[in-house]
């Protein structure tokens, strides 16, 4: 920015003025005078422009002015300015630097001129210096001023909100020095746990509120704190009342410091847990049992389902979507949540259980159920069944009567099984038929299938068809 220091006024003169400007031409005035001036005009007594000097890429509004009363070329709140200037380039003052501004279709043009009469007062030299780039450098400056404002506003309302949470706190907390352990802040829980008039803790050491016995451990559970981020309570004493706490450490840096942020709770106000024999029958029962969100990730499990899985831990499966380890990908889970939304759970659905890259899986039989509300969780009991139930011995009463039974048994079964029990209840259906056709004459029936009597004594004995100690012949 141009001030008063920018004027003549006042400066040292050149001690050799005579010798280094008496011999000065006119091309080298002219360069001078363009030197000193972003725009130099030459105005004759009445302020009328005689020549001017500007780069026209910088200011081209302003190739028309020569032969223009300089007074015209401002905006009007400018005139008096110009009018000052002449004036005082008359009486013969010295000039100090006023701004002006030029109209131009671009907006305004701010510049700031000093007026210096030459040729025995006969002319004037208007030196103009372009003001744009210091508006712009002002105007940066003026946002960043407003922006700093912002943030330190919001700042301020930030630590003022946490001060009130800091200080209405029900639980005792504590700033403390890590190098010294010198309080820096304590809310007024921590006054009134320890015994102390308000606002007094700050400066003192923290060892001086705790029991000589309990040094040792807080010095401890300090230590841990300044190394890890993960540090379990300690149970230490107040000195004051001889009161048990479990104290809290969280290492924190700020400002090129180390500093311990305490927490304090009455170690008789801990939440002590129901014991739940639910939880604990779950954990240990033989078959596996898992509960999972919403979006069928696992929540949490029992020891069967971590062993049934080949995890090392629960640990090891949360998180997990369960369609990675049950049922085929994209049926049987979806399977399970239609038999859920209609009928409320979903009973002994067979279906398969991958570990690892196994492909086929092993059989198993699930049954499910979800709990209500937007938040809802899934359990799943899940029991490996295998092989056993196809080395059962057959049981009429076990397979399908119906079409429609057949039917019911998509979902909880595969295609091959379903096929398979679709022969048997086809074969026995026939055979049933033969039997009754034939007025329960085995022989005639054997013939109408034609199978041998051996044969047809062997299915009889399978599906548990007729009396099998007579002959019915």
């Amino acid at each position: 920015m141009l001030t008063r220091k920018h004027s003549i006024e006042g400066k040292h003169p050149f001690g050799k003025a005579a010798e280094l400007f008496n011999t000065l031409d006119a091309d080298a005035a002219m360069k001078l005078a363009m030197v000193a001036g972003d725009v130099t005009l030459v105005l004759d007594d009445t302020g009328t422009i005689l020549d001017v000097a500007f780069d026209p890429r910088e200011f081209p509004a302003f190739a028309d002015w020569v032969g223009m009363n300089w007074i015209e070329t401002v905006t009007d709140e400018s005139r008096p300015k110009i009018m000052e200037m002449l004036a005082a380039a008359r009486r013969g003052e010295v000039q100090h630097w006023r701004q002006v501004n030029h109209p131009s279709p671009d907006g305004d043009v701010p510049i700031r001129y000093a007026v210096l009469s030459v040729n025995g007062g006969e002319n004037r030299i208007a030196f103009g210096r372009d003001l744009r780039e210091a508006g712009k450098l002002q105007q940066r400056l003026l946002q960043v001023q407003q922006s700093l404002e912002r943030d330190y506003l919001r700042m301020r309302q930030l630590e003022a909100r946490y001060r009130m949470l800091f200080e209405r706190s029900a639980e005792p907390v504590l700033i403390i020095e890590a190098a010294t352990l010198r309080i820096r802040e304590a809310n007024p829980a921590a006054h009134l746990l320890v015994g102390a008039r308000a606002g007094s803790l700050p400066g003192k050491k923290l060892l001086t509120f705790i029991d000589k016995n309990s040094a040792e451990a807080l010095q401890a559970l300090v230590g841990a704190a300044q190394v890890s981020d993960t540090v379990s309570p300690a149970r230490i004493r107040i000195a004051r009342g001889a009161r048990e706490v479990m104290a809290s450490i969280t290492g924190f840096t700020q400002d090129r410091g180390q500093f311990l942020l305490v927490r304090m709770t009455l170690a008789t106000d801990r939440p002590v847990s129901d014991f739940s024999p639910v939880l604990d029958l779950i954990d240990q029962m033989p078959d596996a049992f898992v509960v999972a969100n919403a979006n069928l990730e696992i929540v949490t499990a029992n020891a069967a389902f971590v062993e049934l899985l080949q995890a090392a831990s629960v640990d090891q499966l949360r998180g997990r979507h369960l369609s990675e380890s049950i049922g085929r990908p994209g049926i049987d889970l979806d399977l399970i949540e239609g038999q859920i939304d209609q009928h409320g759970a979903a009973r002994n659905v067979a279906t398969v259980l991958r570990v690892g890259h196994d492909v086929d899986g092993e059989e198993i039989e699930l049954s499910a159920v979800r709990t209500s509300g937007e938040d809802a969780y899934y359990g799943f009991v899940i029991r490996p069944v295998g092989r056993r139930l196809r080395d059962l011995p057959p049981n009429a009463h076990d397979l399908p009567r119906s079409v429609e039974q057949l039917t019911d048994l998509v979902g909880r079964m595969s295609l091959k099984d379903i096929v398979r029990e679709s022969t048997d209840l086809i074969e026995r259906l026939c055979i049933e038929a033969a039997l009754s056709y034939t007025s329960d004459n085995r022989a005639s029936a054997a013939e109408i299938l034609g199978l041998s009597r051996q044969s047809l004594y062997s299915k009889l004995h399978r599906y548990g068809l007729g009396n099998l100690t007579g002959d019915g012949d």
